[in-house]
């Protein structure tokens, strides 16, 4: 078990290496979204597995108290440049660089499916307050647009995530929004240069997945000739909090 955590440890450290693609290429996330995983009042948040910050921003201009968790540095320095009134620390989900019961909410977007649900767990009850919340949210490219499905053939295809959290919290609260994200031909490369199996290729097998993507651009009825495209996406949200 422990050689499959690092193993997947090692993958989502693998980001800080495409950081700077990662920030062009990302998505935000939509406000409704938010609206679902924060509760009322003026909690402190943490953003775990923070990444360059686009969750981070969103939850700092609501104007909410928040501090960003990476393991990558890479990441971090994107995000210190976003946002540098907010403290950043070097961490994982089951080592959280922070005391106990010091944050009401643990925002955890795109990197739940990363962490060791058994160990980052009760880290994560650790340095909530009683009551707090742990919400977890994932961009998800929709699929139905054939365009779009077409990208994933070349990428690999999206999957509902797995939101089970388990004790010491409570039920799951769960909902989707879906939206579309407005982006350039070269930041829809970027989004895909910014994924971990791309980034891990071999620099020849990167650079083909890469030319098949341009080759889809400039291909495509939905796409061709075109200098900005709507990707559709479905945001899954879950939260729970603790009794």
């Amino acid at each position: 078990m422990i050689a499959v955590v690092d193993a997947y440890s090692a993958r989502a450290s693998s980001f800080g290496a495409a950081a700077d693609a990662y920030e062009r290429g990302r998505p935000p996330y939509p406000e409704s979204a938010l609206d679902f995983l924060l509760p009322g009042g003026t909690p402190r948040v943490l953003d775990l597995g923070a990444g360059t910050g686009k969750l981070t921003r969103q939850i700092r201009a609501r104007g909410l108290d928040v501090t960003a968790v990476d393991p990558s540095e890479g990441m971090l320095g994107e995000l210190r440049r976003a946002v540098p009134e907010v403290a950043a620390h070097v961490g994982t989900a089951e080592a959280i660089p922070l005391p106990d019961a010091s944050v009401d909410v643990v925002l955890v977007a795109q990197a739940w499916h990363w962490v060791d649900p058994a160990r980052a767990v009760p880290e994560i009850a650790r340095v909530l307050t009683p009551g707090g919340r742990l919400g977890l949210i994932w961009n998800l490219r929709d699929e139905r647009t054939d365009w779009v499905q077409r990208l994933g053939t070349i990428i690999g295809g999206e999957a509902r995530r797995e939101t089970t959290m388990g004790p010491p919290f409570g039920p799951v609260e769960a909902a989707t929004f879906g939206w579309t994200h407005s982006m350039q031909p070269a930041e829809l490369l970027d989004l895909v240069a910014s994924r971990s199996r791309v980034i891990l290729l071999p620099k020849d097998e990167r650079a083909a997945v890469l030319a098949q993507v341009r080759q889809l651009v400039t291909t495509h009825p939905a796409l061709l000739g075109r200098d900005s495209y709507a990707l559709p996406y479905v945001t899954q949200c879950a939260y729970a909090d603790l009794p």
